[in-house]
């Protein structure tokens, strides 16, 4: 029988170099694949954030190919990035959520779009440089087990992947520390070995992010209403692609004292703030969920298990139930500080990623609602971006007798999201 065939993501860092390297050293038939996913840019910006899909990317991963003597590709995925990742971004921003692209891309291009690609030239796995490691447990399901570094562990990122997908996945860093990895890369000569990691959204490089929307939609989202828990005006907000849960710097708010945003309404377009108390929330409701390490859990099912909020959350003690069809209720014993639509809630079950989904809040139930209403009137229009669209345009104005608004989009967009 002959070797299993792995084809490697390759992002020119020390990471998925030293996995391509460490798969080969294990027998496998190794090639190494490089996603071209960012638009065309610069080198040298490139260069100077440290991009993971850009030129500099593909020189640095076909110079370790070389030194691995491993066959190396370049494939395109522009397409599948910017759909997945680069829209997804914009949307949620304009929805009033706070995005995490780096899930989204796990999801839907590193390993949807790549296995898809793999396995239709014959590969059997897709293996990446990712922190973390794969087991089949007891009960016959894959799931995503914690790295040996706490400092570099990525499970939040990969919570969403199915049983499919890690099916075919090797992720052989999760056993190793970064430092033993840089130490491996530097033994072996790679010339990678003291390359810095890539940072935030490689795609937004000034980090810039309400700008960088404006630019890619064409939509200045307005300004609108800083509110306290009673709906008092306290101020004026810039838009609310510039705030997120939690936020407390930038606010330009005299209060004397510092407050902190507790929740963004984009179907009032208002930014709601307060004390740090009130950013504290013991019970945390989500949807879009994915089962891991277990099979889903019946309607009123209980789980104890410990769960994390954001990438950086060490995790909590938490207990999740199964309350919708598509929804768990989490409740944190101690509270958990600002957890933010659009983020994820991922939850751990002895070692394992166990599941996770999209925290929500209630507001978003009624931009629905308003969504569905607006949608129906041009049911069939086929459109991505409804400010793309002048029949959309027309509608909105005709409906609320002003003109189109990141509002619009927001409603429209968040329900032919939801159903698509």
């Amino acid at each position: 029988m002959g070797k299993k065939k792995v084809v490697v993501g390759m992002s020119g860092g020390v990471d998925s170099s030293v996995a391509a390297y460490l798969l080969k050293k294990a027998g496998y038939d190794v090639i190494g694949v490089t996603m071209q996913i960012w638009q065309d840019e610069a080198e040298t910006v490139q260069e100077e954030n440290g991009g993971c899909c850009g030129l500099s990317a593909v020189d640095d991963a076909r110079r370790v190919a070389q030194v691995l003597d491993i066959p190396y590709y370049v494939m395109n995925f522009k397409k599948e990035f910017r759909e997945n990742v680069m829209d997804y971004f914009t949307n949620e921003y304009l929805c009033g959520r706070t995005p995490n692209p780096c899930i989204a891309c796990n999801r839907y291009v590193k390993w949807e779009a790549l296995l898809q690609r793999s396995l239709s030239i014959g590969a059997d796995y897709i293996a990446t440089g990712h922190y973390a490691r794969i087991e089949q447990l007891a009960n016959g399901r894959y799931a995503i087990a914690n790295s040996v570094t706490a400092a570099k562990d990525q499970t939040y990122a990969l919570y969403n992947l199915t049983q499919e997908q890690l099916s075919h996945t090797l992720m052989p860093v999760g056993d190793y520390t970064k430092d033993q990895i840089r130490e491996i890369a530097a033994k072996i000569g790679l010339p990678v070995a003291k390359k810095k990691d890539s940072q935030e959204i490689c795609f937004v490089p000034d980090q810039d992010y309400a700008s960088f929307i404006q630019n890619e939609t064409g939509i200045v989202a307005p300004k609108g209403n800083f509110v306290n828990t009673k709906g008092e005006i306290l101020g004026t907000h810039e838009g609310i692609t510039h705030y997120t849960v939690g936020q407390r710097r930038g606010l330009g708010l005299p209060m004397g004292h510092r407050v902190f945003v507790l929740e963004i309404r984009p179907e009032t377009n208002e930014v709601v703030v307060g004390e740090n108390e009130e950013v504290f929330a013991k019970v945390v409701k989500a949807n879009k969920v994915n089962y891991m390490a277990i099979p889903p859990l019946e309607l009123g099912e209980e789980l104890s298990c410990t769960a994390k909020i954001r990438y950086g959350h060490k995790g909590s003690p938490c207990v999740i139930k199964r309350t919708g069809e598509d929804e768990i209720t989490c409740t944190f014993p101690d509270g958990v500080r600002a957890p933010t639509p659009g983020q994820a809630v991922v939850f751990y079950v002895d070692g394992c990623v166990g599941g996770g989904g999209q925290p929500i809040h209630d507001g978003e139930e009624l931009a629905f609602a308003r969504g569905r209403k607006l949608y129906a009137l041009d049911a069939k229009a086929d459109i991505r971006y409804s400010h793309e669209n002048p029949d959309i345009r027309e509608i909105y104005s005709d409906f609320f007798g002003k003109p189109m608004s990141h509002k619009a989009h927001m409603l429209l967009h968040t329900e032919h999201w939801k159903n698509n």
